[in-house]
């Protein structure tokens, strides 16, 4: 088995077009580069598709790894045959491979092995034979030197040997991983003397459902449970319907010793089979669940980063507080803080003209465009107080989600930001900036923290870190990010480039001024060719005298584009200014043999429309003015809501009342869904209708059911 051809037949993709991946790869491409970049080389494959190779050939290479070790290891036991070799380089499961070392391993004795080492093996081949038990000489097996005392001993210890031998048959273990895969139960009971205090997983307090059906959240909760001693679960097939599968591959057949095969089975699926298979399968259920909630996860993130920026307008951010006061601060349109201060139009205190006062000169100071309000404590009242003020009437007041907002002004990247400036000042500026630009702030946290996904700290931290790393990456280099402006852990996300070069071109450019070009990134300490080729493309400099490094196109396609304007007898300027003159021109005549059909495409596009930012335009949010509580809602009511979390069960949905509802996967549509991620995404605007308010347990049950079909 090679590498390349084992992927290409997973993903039934030509050979040549998984080496061309996996040979960039190697020399240091990242996955956005050969996405955007490298179409002809990749075959037009998409980011996704690229991760899911070098992921499987990660695997792979894990894999043969592993064959190495479980070689050398037989070998230097003297056990290593030619079929036996070849097996286990043709395999491409784990599972088979360690069912083929099984027998060679080195372990604690088992019971077979004592059995053959008091001299019981001939036994169990006899029974194997189906030799009549008048055939055999009882008195061969016991009362020597004192090891076996008794016929019944002899026969148990047969017994142990045949057991390891089912236990370690291919055949057998491929068969009953496919019944504990297919037709396994959770089962699970409460742990006794704990049934008070695991009252939150009551839900699951004796409950049986087909492992194969139970969705991931479920699967997450029961192992939750079970991990904190609140529930005792198993994950077993009926005992019955998997002997019986044993019986049906079992190489152990007797007609002379049937009850006794038939013993041996049962003690080896016990003993032996069950719960090395159990341990298997839970292992496999978990690592499915997570990876399910992990995609969720990461599919809310993505939707999330991707918000649609307000985009560079002088902005007043609002973080309401009521006892201590909401915090005001100014921003540039680059969001540079430009004041900072204190109002307090909010009860207790009720200072609403002094508030007015405030703002309105605030306003007329700094010209201020837009104004961001925290959803938190407040907010709403904060926003309608907002909205009835004169200096603002023509100025948009939006709601602005501030998840996130606190962990951010706690950090190092906001202290390093603002030094001599408090908890209070960041958390605004974030709420702000937020609104300006989503992707750019966002960066700034741990993805994990932002809180768009379900059961996240009961999954593998390191492949939920990875995947949500891809997310950021994607986001960012979809989106391209302005140099002379972009912070330094917004730059770290840039394909090709790292922490150490994100810093280093930072300090260039406060040492320097802005940066006058791309090609000028090459005089950053640690910016070499690779890292120009892998990271010019996704960086813009607005004001540079070449037009083109404001695009996505990359620089060295800057000499195809100089050819275009010579075709058509039309400057750069010219010819961005009126792209249709390329509609003349045939692209079939344009392509060479690392310039395709899809790269030159996308250079019309970016001409046509250059540095286009593939957000949504912004528009603007509000609630009903009808409710601002819990107490407010009625069954029956149609209201405006924003979803906030996507899961595997339902999403939920701020309605503007400090408490989200829940739109169970069952009420989103008149048609089955598997996913709620088929209906609705993160920010998504919508209205909702309520169908149940539990104002004791603060629970809001809603629906989409009907409504939304514009």
């Amino acid at each position: 088995m090679t590498i390349t051809k084992e992927i290409a037949r997973k993903y039934s993709l030509p050979e040549g077009i998984i080496n061309n991946v996996l040979t960039m790869a190697e020399e240091g491409a990242t996955v956005p580069f050969m996405a955007r970049y490298r179409k002809e080389r990749t075959g037009n494959l998409d980011e996704v598709q690229i991760s899911s190779i070098l992921k499987s050939a990660e695997s792979l290479k894990e894999l043969e790894k592993r064959k190495i070790a479980v070689l050398k290891s037989i070998d230097s036991q003297g056990k290593l045959t030619d079929v036996l070799r070849q097996s286990i380089e043709r395999t491409t499961e784990i599972s088979i491979l360690e069912d083929l070392y099984l027998p060679f391993k080195p372990r604690k004795k088992t019971r077979g092995m004592i059995a053959q080492e008091r001299g019981l093996e001939p036994l169990a081949e006899m029974i194997l034979k189906n030799c009549s038990p008048s055939d055999i000489k009882q008195e061969d097996f016991y009362g020597k030197e004192g090891q076996v005392q008794s016929w019944e001993e002899a026969l148990q210890g047969a017994s142990d040997i045949l057991a390891d031998r089912l236990n370690e048959d291919l055949l057998v273990r491929k068969k009953l991983r496919t019944v504990f895969t297919v037709s396994s139960i959770l089962q699970t009971k409460p742990v006794k003397g704990k049934e008070e205090e695991g009252q939150k997983y009551r839900d699951y307090f004796d409950r049986e459902e087909p492992s194969a059906h139970a969705p991931s959240h479920r699967i997450l909760a029961m192992y939750r449970a079970a991990d904190e001693g609140f529930l005792k679960l198993k994950v077993r097939p009926d005992p019955e319907k998997a002997l019986k599968a044993l019986d049906e591959i079992s190489p152990v057949k007797s007609t002379y010793w049937t009850d006794f095969v038939q013993a041996v089975e049962k003690d080896c699926y016990k003993r032996l089979l069950a719960p090395s298979l159990e341990s298997e399968n839970r292992k496999r259920l978990k690592e499915a669940a997570d990876n399910e909630a992990i995609r969720v996860f990461a599919e809310n993130l993505k939707v999330l980063l991707m918000e649609s920026p307000l985009g560079q307008k002088a902005t007043l951010a609002l973080d309401p507080g009521l006892r201590t006061g909401c915090k005001i601060v100014c921003l540039s349109p680059q969001g540079q803080l430009l004041s900072d201060g204190v109002i307090y139009p909010l009860a207790p205190h009720n200072k609403t003209v002094q508030a007015e006062e405030t703002i309105s000169k605030l306003v007329k100071k700094y010209n201020i465009e837009a104004v961001a309000v925290g959803n938190g404590t407040g907010g709403r009242e904060a926003q309608k107080f907002c909205n009835s003020l004169s200096c603002l009437k023509s100025i948009p007041v939006v709601l602005v989600n501030e998840s996130g907002a606190s962990i951010y002004s706690a950090s190092e990247i906001a202290r390093k930001e603002f030094p001599d400036y408090d908890l209070t000042v960041r958390g605004a500026v974030s709420i702000g900036r937020r609104l300006m630009d989503p992707l750019a702030e966002l960066v700034k946290l741990d993805p994990s923290s932002i809180g768009v996904g379900q059961y996240q700290h009961d999954v593998n931290q390191k492949s939920l870190s990875t995947a949500l790393d891809e997310v950021v990456m994607h986001c960012v280099n979809s989106v391209g990010i302005e140099l002379n402006t972009a912070s330094e852990k917004l730059l770290s996300y840039v394909s090709g480039l790292t922490s150490k070069t994100a810093a280093a071109i930072v300090a260039y450019r406060d040492e320097h001024g802005p940066f006058k070009s791309r090609e000028e990134i090459k005089k950053v300490k640690g910016v070499g060719q690779k890292c120009f080729e892998q990271a010019s493309g996704f960086l813009r400099i607005k004001d540079s005298k070449n037009p083109l490094d404001n695009t996505a196109i990359h620089p060295e396609q800057y000499a195809f584009v100089d050819s275009l304007c010579s075709r058509v007898n039309k400057s750069l300027s010219e010819l961005i200014a009126d792209p249709k003159i390329l509609k003349s021109l045939s692209l079939g005549e344009l392509t060479s043999e690392n310039r395709g059909v899809e790269t030159i495409r996308d250079i019309i596009k970016e001409l046509e429309q250059p540095g286009r930012d593939p957000r949504e335009d912004f528009k603007n949010f509000e609630f009903s003015e009808d409710v601002h509580t819990i107490d407010d809602l009625k069954e029956e009511m149609i209201l405006p809501g924003v979803i906030t979390n996507v899961t595997a069960f339902g999403a939920f949905v701020d309605l503007g009342v400090h408490q989200d509802g829940l739109i169970h996967i069952s009420q989103m549509a008149d048609h089955y869904i598997s996913n709620p991620s088929e209906v609705v995404k993160v920010s998504q605007k919508l209205m909702v209708r309520i169908l149940e308010v539990d104002l004791d347990r603060k629970r809001i049950s809603c629906s989409i059911k009907g409504i939304n079909r514009d």
